[in-house]
């Protein structure tokens, strides 16, 4: 890798999307283990969790706490905050604003909100709310690769005039090759000149990592990844992958080495994430993963053929 990269921020998502495989029930012991050894690797950001509103979502009372961050029970999971940054995400309709501490009394540092094209207006008021209480921001536009063009441009017009920092390139069903990234990178870059970008990537055609590469020399800041690639389906790009190429002296492989080794791993044994069959037939078809993530939980797991033939036989395709 040359000094292209050295401009590149690494988010690590492996509490809040590795979170979507096993409903949030990391214990504390871990999520502190991952703070330490996020913090020893020079890892710019970790990304804690969801700050969404219990209230105004369903399964509340099921999920483990990082699925609603409490800022009280934060400071007590990290006591010493070290350099590496704390994030949550939100959710449109999903938060409520009182929930939102101004950041002098908060833990976190940046809140990035994920939304759809169609509610990017939405969004972008949420994003002004955090801005104005001091967070950093980002936009999260998912599901990329089922945006038509015009409600792109349209959208760039919006957020051109936002106060929000960072711009998300999101690849929600891992179905993007490094060449739609490039064009994508190249538009946003284009209509957006003024704003700072990121990347998120799924590994369903296991392109999570060349996708990010290929960004990252582009110019794109902020990239997101987890330890040993966590999160849902098939998971994202490897945190460990990209502290171990990207050109920056600080980034340090070791500490992540010794997460994976100590926790990772034997969660692996306990829980299904990564490049499998179904993923990567969702993938290649432009899906969203929920079809081969409920194939995954039967009894037919492996009858990947079927599965196929179910999902690109037109007359059937949406039966089930």
């Amino acid at each position: 890798m040359n000094s292209k990269t050295s401009h590149c921020k690494i988010v690590d998502c492996t509490v809040r999307d590795g979170g979507l495989v096993n409903n949030w029930d990391f214990s504390v012991e871990f999520v502190q283990h991952l703070y330490k050894t996020l913090n020893e690797a020079g890892v710019d950001y970790m990304e804690i969790g969801y700050k969404n509103s219990p209230k105004l979502l369903k399964g509340a009372d099921t999920a483990g706490p990082w699925r609603f961050l409490d800022d009280n029970f934060l400071k007590q999971v990290i006591p010493n905050k070290g350099n590496t940054k704390l994030s949550a995400l939100v959710d449109i309709g999903r938060v409520d604003e009182n929930d939102i501490l101004p950041r002098s009394e908060s833990l976190l540092d940046l809140i990035r909100v994920a939304c759809y094209i169609q509610d990017v207006d939405k969004a972008l008021e949420l994003v002004q709310l955090f801005h104005d209480r001091g967070y950093e921001t980002t936009l999260n536009i998912m599901a990329l690769s089922n945006v038509m063009e015009n409600q792109l441009i349209e959208a760039f017009e919006l957020i051109k005039e936002s106060v929000v920092d960072v711009v998300y390139i999101v690849d929600s069903y891992g179905s993007l090759k490094p060449n739609d990234y490039s064009y994508l990178i190249d538009k946003f870059q284009h209509h957006l000149p003024n704003k700072r970008l990121g990347i998120h990537t799924h590994n369903n055609m296991q392109l999570a990592f060349a996708n990010t590469l290929i960004a990252a020399e582009k110019g794109i800041e902020l990239l997101d990844a987890s330890v040993y690639g966590m999160g849902r389906a098939a998971g994202n790009c490897n945190t460990e992958l990209l502290v171990a190429n990207l050109q920056n002296a600080k980034y340090n492989v070791r500490p992540v080495l010794d997460m994976i080794e100590k926790y990772m791993i034997p969660l692996r044994e306990k829980e299904e994430w990564g490049y499998i069959i179904p993923y990567m037939i969702t993938g290649m078809l432009d899906e969203h993963p929920r079809s081969a993530m409920a194939l995954r939980d039967s009894e037919d797991k492996d009858n990947c053929v079927d599965f196929y033939d179910r999902l690109t036989t037109p007359e059937v395709a949406h039966s089930k």
